[in-house]
């Protein structure tokens, strides 16, 4: 499932990010790599808050949805 449907305070496992390349680099950069630990911290507006190696990162609604859990 994707990101945008992870519930909040859940520890949720990377298991693949699609999207362009491009993209998936970018996510890559940013700690989001398959295996990887993921956590979300909040919602807004449908864009998320999320902990990730450690680090809080704000993602929109259009890149957590390329992020499958």
């Amino acid at each position: 499932m994707p990101l945008t449907m992870a519930e909040p305070g859940v520890n949720n496992f990377i298991k693949r990010v699609g999207g362009r390349p491009e993209t998936r680099q970018f996510l890559e950069s940013l700690g989001f790599i398959p295996g990887g630990r993921v956590s979300v911290i909040s919602k807004i507006g449908g864009n998320l808050i999320v902990e990730v190696k450690g680090a809080r990162v704000a993602v929109n609604r259009d890149m957590a949805a390329k992020i499958l859990i």
